[in-house]
């Protein structure tokens, strides 16, 4: 009976590996970034594949080709491919400025219909074009894999909210929440930085966010489990770290619309220019950062509004709290409504004293 067993176990696994498509990673040309990109009324697409050396270092070969749509371009590039091109290791998915203004639904419709393609793969905006940024030679791990550790640490150490394909594509069909994604500027030939935030209407790019706004921005979308900031009170810089925070949305009123948002935050000095911090001082400091705080994030809330577009999401908060809510009376009525942003910073300990 036990080996009857057996031989059924092993029939079985037998027959499922015979459903599965193998495919040998000698054999195969693994896609790890793509890049789209505007030229001569069509789209120019980079693919960049790993090529690993017997040394264990690895070079960056990039495949271009031109298409009107992302499948028939990576269609193209099979041609110049002795090898299969996959899809199935993808990292990061770059789309150039011109692209991003124009529109880029259409070509990450092809991501979401490719069951290869992670969820969780990044994407950013390039300020420049994204074959431009593709002809580095960044770190030793490759190329995608520094774009994408890029990204990654910026998110879970550093001012940008997190954003991938999934998050993205929840924010563009989610009715009253404008989707956003970094944007990236190569500064020097092997070196690509954050260069802030990219900010869309629907599927198109229309403004952006600096880095020095880049802190508030992720205060208001997003939850610090780290950070830094740099303040000045009394004359005395103080660098604020290991920040956590936390928001919450208020509606108080309907026709005009008057939302709170209060903030909170918890943190510690890790460096401070003056002689010491005592209590009186860390209450300064403490004051000193909600009113930065209040001030720097409600100047955003007014230039999206300006924009009319809704990164934060008040639209979508709006219609979770109003029965038979009217999107297009909310369309009209949000460049006018009044934001109150209030903040509570609680700093726990004290580091360095210069």
């Amino acid at each position: 009976m036990r080996g009857q067993k057996l031989f059924l176990l092993l029939l079985s696994l037998m027959l499922l590996s015979g459903c599965v498509q193998k495919e040998v990673v000698d054999d195969v040309n693994i896609a790890v970034g793509i890049g789209l990109d505007k030229k001569d009324d069509q789209i120019l697409g980079s693919v960049m594949i790993p090529v690993y050396k017997t040394d264990r270092s690895i070079e960056n070969f990039t495949f271009t080709s031109k298409g009107t749509v992302t499948r028939d371009i990576i269609f193209q590039m099979s041609h110049k491919s002795s090898q299969p091109i996959v899809t199935g290791s993808l990292e990061v998915g770059l789309f150039g400025e011109e692209v991003a203004r124009e529109g880029i639904i259409e070509f990450l419709d092809a991501f979401q219909r490719d069951p290869s393609v992670g969820a969780r793969v990044y994407l950013a905006v390039v300020d420049g074009t994204a074959s431009e940024i593709f002809k580095g030679n960044y770190g030793d791990r490759g190329n995608a894999i520094y774009l994408s550790g890029l990204i990654q640490q910026n998110t879970e150490r550093g001012n940008m909210p997190l954003t991938n394909v999934h998050q993205f594509l929840f924010d563009f069909y989610q009715k009253g929440k404008d989707p956003f994604l970094p944007l990236l500027k190569k500064t020097q030939p092997d070196l690509v930085n954050i260069a802030g935030v990219a900010l869309f209407k629907d599927e198109k790019v229309i403004d952006s966010i600096p880095t020095s706004k880049m802190f508030y921005f992720k205060l208001l979308v997003d939850e610090y489990t780290e950070g830094t900031i740099k303040i000045k009170a009394d004359n005395k810089e103080s660098v604020i770290k290991s920040l956590k925070s936390k928001y919450k949305f208020r509606l108080k009123k309907r026709s005009p619309y008057e939302f709170d948002i209060h903030i909170n935050i918890d943190a510690l000095v890790s460096e401070y220019t003056g002689r010491t911090v005592s209590k009186k001082v860390v209450k300064k400091i403490e004051k000193q950062l909600e009113r930065q705080v209040a001030s720097e994030c409600t100047k955003l809330i007014k230039k999206f509004q300006e924009k009319n577009i809704d990164p934060i999401g008040l639209g979508h908060f709006a219609k979770t709290q109003t029965r038979g809510f009217d999107f297009t009376k909310w369309t009209e009525e949000y460049p006018n409504a009044e934001v109150k942003v209030s903040v509570d910073v609680s700093i726990a300990e004290v580091g360095v004293v210069e």
